[in-house]
């Protein structure tokens, strides 16, 4: 049961309202609920909301995101750079760090030298904070082929170069955060996959006018690994 008040246009139409005990109130149009108001005062909209969210996702370089008018609460998930994969003559290339505002950010995945595993950024700032992943080590025989890049938030690492076939550690897609692929080798260890970018998640309420922000580049360069792929920042705008 419910408390209801309801615009109808049945009859000679106009506002109806009932009552109980229950502590529910019920907002009606035409005696079908659109609005449902728990006891726990929790809004529940029988229908999607129109003009309720909107998304901004930003994916390169660097600059101010304005939130829009009207906006109530934003709702942040970013990831840092990822490394790229080593090879014999050169170590991983570190990813980029991700930043929002003054408080949040993503450091990109690391280097490290001799083929062992290259270590995941960490990330500051948010409800929830995620240090991204190692790379895969090289296998420590001689000629061997690459390790994988570590997988980022939303998948996307890059595959190790074969031995079999040699080819080159394959590249991350860009803004997954993920690692590149290690480099094979034909004389000496592979080397290993790149790390991956530092994850987060962060509800602002009453957001400011404006925020600073960077995205993290993926770690590069190196020939024969496969390149770190780029961060993003993904801001859910709500209204209501």
């Amino acid at each position: 049961m419910a408390s209801t008040i309801n615009g109808t246009s049945t009859g000679s139409g106009g506002l109806i309202s009932t009552g109980d005990d229950s502590g529910i109130l019920n907002i009606q149009t035409n005696e079908t609920t659109a609005v449902s108001i728990s006891a726990a005062q929790v809004v529940t909209f029988t229908n999607a909301v129109a003009g309720g969210m909107t998304v901004q996702v930003l994916t390169s370089g660097s600059g101010t995101y304005t939130t829009p008018a009207g906006c109530k609460a934003i709702f942040v998930r970013m990831v840092g750079g990822g490394s790229s994969g080593g090879t014999n003559a050169a170590d991983p290339a570190g990813g980029g760090t991700s930043t929002f505002g003054s408080s949040l950010s993503c450091a990109g995945g690391g280097s490290i030298s001799t083929g062992a595993a290259p270590p995941g950024g960490a990330a500051t700032g948010g409800d929830l904070n995620i240090t991204g992943g190692y790379g895969n080590p090289s296998n420590n025989n001689a000629t061997q082929s690459g390790g994988n890049g570590a997988s980022g938030p939303f998948g996307g690492a890059g595959g190790a170069g074969a031995i079999s076939t040699q080819t080159t550690g394959q590249n991350a897609s860009a803004n997954s955060g993920a690692g590149g692929g290690g480099g094979y080798s034909v004389s000496t260890v592979g080397r290993a996959g790149g790390g991956a970018g530092g994850y987060l998640e962060k509800l602002i309420s009453a957001p400011a006018a404006t925020f600073s922000y960077a995205i993290g580049a993926g770690g590069s360069g190196i020939t024969g690994a496969g390149n770190g792929g780029s961060g993003v920042i993904i801001i859910l705008e709500y209204y209501v």
